[in-house]
C-alpha cells in the first residue's frame, strides 16, 4: 500500500529552498503526530506485503483536542481513518480490541478531550494493561501556559499546579509521556512504538497533549515522517535457561502445556504449539486468552483450564508433575487461587519477565514460537511417559464428548434455557460457523461457559476479556473485532447487566456500517454474583432486580429489543431456543447488526469441570450460612497451605 503523505507547511505550501525540497517541513505538534502515525507501516498477515499499523483512530471531539488534533486528523482522513463514537471508555475498548483481534500486530489510536473524556479512558487503559493489548491513547490536556488557569474542566490539584486529570492513566500506561513543547515527539513517538511493539512492554501509551501545544508549530526533520516498516520485538531463548527447561522437562514423566495469551501474539506461535505438543506427547489446556491455539477436536487439546475449566485438563494439571506455562499471566483464575497444579514444577516461558516468575516459575524469558521451536530441537525425541499422553488422549475424548451432550441437549420443558443451550444453538446456526464465527464476551457467566463449551477450531475465533472481566467491553469490543476482521461473523455474547452498562456501540456499528450479531441473555440481573453471593453464605441481595430495593413501581420491565432498534439495529426476542435459532438464521443473512433477546435461567450453570477460587469470606456473621461457609473456606485454605485443622474444619492457626 502506497501512502501520500504530502503536507502544507503553515503558509499553504511545501517548505522548499531554491526550488528543492528543504530538509524540514513546518508542522503543528497535532499535525506532526498524526502524519507520524500514518506514516508507520506493518509487514501484512501474508508476510509480504504492507499495511498502515494503525486502522485508525477513534475520536470524541471536546475543546481540548478538536480544534488542534482534529483538523490534523482531517488533513489525513484519506490515509488514517477517524471513527466517531458514542463514548470514551467504550471507543477505547474497540480499538483493544481490534489489536486483540490482529494479535497485536496492527492497533489504533484514541483521541479525547481533557477532563470527564480523559478519565473516562482509565478503566480501557486498566484492561489493556492487564490484557498486554496495544492502544495509543491521545487525551487532551490543558494549558502548558496556565494562562487561562484553571479552564473549564481542569481538576486542579491543591499541592501540585503540574497534575492534571491525565495523570490517573499513569498507573495504568506501559508509557506515559506530557509533550510539553512540539520538538518533544522527536523523542516521545520513537519511544511510543517500541512500547506498543515490544512484547515484553506491549500495552497503553498515553501521550497527553495540552491543547495549546497541539496548535504550536515547529520545524521538523521531512526525514522523521518517510514512510517505514515497524519491526515487531520478541526475545530469543537465552542459552542457560533454555537448558534448564530441557533438563527440568526430561526429569519430568507427566508434563501438562498451558497456553495463554502469547501463544497467539507470537507469529507462528499456534502451529508451533501444536507441533512441539505432537512431537512430545503432551496435553495442552487453555487459558482464556490462549482459547483457540490448538484446535478443539485435537486429541490433545484438553479444553479450558482452571476455575472455568474442563475435568480433562484440570485432571491432568492437578497430576502433572510439570507444567509449560506458555504466554501466560498465571492469574488465580488459570491456577485455582495456586491450588491447581502447586506440586508441579513450572517453566514460564514469556516475554516478560514480570509474568515468566509467576507460580515460582523457572523462567525462560522468550517469544512463545521461538521457546517451543528451540526447546524441541534440543528435546530430540524425549516424550512425556506413554501411558501419560494416553491418558490424556482419553480424557481430552472424554471431554469432547461431554460439550457435545451439554451444548446438544434437548431444551427443559417448561423451563428458561441456561448458557450453554444458547452456545449450542448458535454453534448449530451457521454452516461451519465454529471456523469462521468469532466469539466475543467478556464478563459474568458467560466467560465461564463459553471457555468450557466454545469449539474454537482456529486462532482468533475465541475474543474474550476475561483479565479485567469488564462488564460493558462486549459490544465495543465487537465492533474492534470486526473493524478488524470485516470478513467474519462477530457473534457479541452479552448478559443484561453489561448491555445496561454500554450499549452506544450498536449504534456506531450502524453507522459505520460494521454487522454485529449481538445476543442478549436476561437473567434479570447480575447472576453470576448473586450465585457467587450465597455461595459465600450471604443472602441474595441486590444482585437480581427482585432482591434489589425498590420504588413503588417495582423493578423495571426491560425491552431490550425495543432499545436496540432504537439505536438502529434489527431485533426480536426470542421465546425459546427454537425460536432464537430462527431469529439468528435470519440475523446471519442481515446485512447490519442484529440483537436477539432471549430470558436464560440465572441459576443454572454447567457443573462439569471448574475448580475452587478463593474469594475470602466473612470471618464472624450473624448468619450461619455465613459461618458454614467460612468453615468450608478455612479448610480449602488449610489443604493449600498444608496448616492443620480442629474437627469443625477451621485452621488450628
Amino acid at each position: 500500500m502506497n501512502v501520500r503523505l504530502e503536507q502544507p507547511s503553515a503558509s499553504g505550501t511545501l517548505a522548499s529552498q531554491g526550488g528543492t525540497q528543504a530538509a524540514t517541513i513546518r508542522l503543528t505538534a497535532a499535525q506532526a503526530l498524526v502524519r507520524y502515525l500514518a506514516a508507520q507501516q506493518v509487514v501484512d498477515e501474508d508476510g509480504v506485503s504492507t499495511v498502515p499499523m494503525f486502522g485508525g483512530v477513534f475520536a470524541i471531539f471536546g475543546h481540548g483536542n478538536v480544534a488542534g488534533l482534529g483538523e490534523a486528523l482531517y488533513q489525513h482522513r484519506d490515509v488514517l481513518p477517524t471513527y466517531r463514537a458514542h463514548n470514551e471508555q467504550a471507543m477505547a475498548h474497540s480499538a483493544i480490541a481490534y489489536a486483540k483481534a490482529h494479535f497485536r500486530r496492527r492497533m489504533m489510536a484514541v483521541t479525547t478531550s481533557i477532563g470527564p473524556g480523559a478519565t473516562n479512558l482509565v478503566t480501557a487503559a486498566a484492561l489493556a494493561h492487564v490484557n498486554r493489548l496495544p492502544v495509543l491513547l491521545l487525551p487532551g490536556d490543558v494549558f502548558v501556559s496556565r494562562a487561562p488557569d484553571p479552564v473549564l474542566q481542569q481538576v486542579e490539584d491543591f499541592q501540585d499546579g503540574g497534575i492534571s486529570a491525565n495523570d490517573t492513566l499513569k498507573p495504568v500506561s506501559r508509557y506515559f509521556d506530557r509533550i510539553v513543547h512540539p520538538s518533544q515527539l522527536l523523542t516521545a513517538l520513537p519511544r511510543a512504538i517500541r512500547v506498543l511493539t515490544d512484547a515484553a512492554l506491549a500495552g497503553p501509551v498515553t501521550l497527553a497533549l495540552p491543547q495549546d501545544v497541539q496548535a504550536m508549530a515547529y520545524d521538523y526533520p521531512r526525514s522523521f515522517f518517510e514512510p517505514r516498516i515497524v519491526r515487531f520485538h520478541a526475545p530469543a531463548p537465552g542459552d542457560e535457561e533454555l537448558e534448564a527447561a530441557v533438563q527440568a522437562l526430561r526429569a519430568a514423566s507427566r508434563p501438562v502445556i498451558v497456553a495463554g495469551g502469547g501463544v497467539l501474539y507470537s507469529r507462528g506461535g499456534a502451529d508451533a504449539l501444536r507441533a512441539f505438543a505432537e512431537r512430545h506427547g503432551i496435553a495442552v489446556g487453555e487459558t482464556q486468552a490462549g482459547k483457540g491455539a490448538l484446535a478443539w477436536d485435537h486429541p490433545l487439546n484438553a479444553g479450558a483450564i482452571g476455575v472455568t475449566g474442563s475435568t480433562a485438563a484440570n485432571a491432568l494439571a492437578h497430576e502433572a508433575d510439570c507444567v509449560i506455562a506458555v504466554g501466560t499471566r498465571l492469574q488465580d483464575f488459570t491456577t485455582g487461587s495456586n491450588t491447581l497444579f502447586s506440586q508441579a514444577h513450572v517453566i514460564g516461558i514469556n516475554a516478560n519477565a514480570f509474568d515468566a516468575l509467576k507460580h515460582r516459575a523457572s523462567a525462560l524469558l522468550s517469544d512463545a514460537r521461538a521457546a517451543l521451536d528451540a526447546l524441541s530441537e534440543r528435546l530430540g525425541g524425549w516424550q512425556a511417559n506413554p501411558a501419560w499422553t494416553e491418558r490424556a488422549r482419553s480424557l481430552s475424548g472424554a471431554w469432547r464428548e461431554t460439550v457435545l451432550s451439554r451444548t446438544h441437549a434437548a431444551p427443559a420443558v417448561d423451563a428458561l434455557p441456561y448458557d450453554a443451550d444458547v452456545i449450542g444453538a448458535v454453534q448449530r446456526s451457521g454452516a461451519d460457523s465454529t471456523r469462521q464465527d468469532i466469539a466475543v464476551c467478556a464478563a459474568g457467566t458467560l466467560p465461564a461457559e463459553l471457555h468450557k463449551l466454545w469449539r474454537a477450531a482456529r486462532p482468533g475465533g475465541y475474543h474474550v476479556e476475561y483479565g479485567y472481566s469488564c462488564m460493558g467491553y462486549e459490544i465495543a469490543g465487537g465492533l474492534g473485532a470486526k473493524l478488524a476482521r470485516p470478513e467474519r461473523e462477530v457473534i457479541v455474547f452479552v448478559g443484561d447487566g453489561s448491555y445496561l452498562m454500554m450499549n452506544s456501540e450498536i449504534a456506531t456499528s450502524i453507522m459505520l456500517g460494521a454487522k454485529l450479531i449481538v445476543v442478549v441473555l436476561d437473567n434479570r440481573g447480575y447472576g453470576c454474583i448473586n450465585r457467587l453471593q450465597q455461595a459465600c453464605g450471604g443472602a441474595p441481595f441486590n444482585n437480581l432486580l427482585d432482591d434489589c430495593l425498590q420504588g413503588p413501581l417495582g423493578a423495571p420491565k426491560i425491552d431490550f429489543a425495543a432499545h436496540a432498534r432504537s439505536l438502529g439495529a434489527l431485533a426480536e426476542h426470542a421465546a425459546d431456543i427454537g425460536e432464537f435459532e430462527a431469529a439468528l438464521v435470519r440475523a446471519r443473512s442481515a446485512e447490519r447488526t442484529s440483537v436477539i433477546v432471549i430470558d436464560t435461567d440465572p441459576a443454572r450453570t454447567t457443573n462439569d469441570g471448574g475448580w475452587w477460587w478463593e474469594v475470602a469470606v466473612p470471618e464472624v456473621s450473624a448468619r450461619a450460612p455465613v459461618r458454614d461457609a467460612r468453615a468450608a473456606y478455612e479448610a480449602k485454605l488449610a489443604q493449600r497451605d498444608g496448616t492443620p485443622t480442629d474437627e469443625t474444619g477451621r485452621r488450628g492457626d
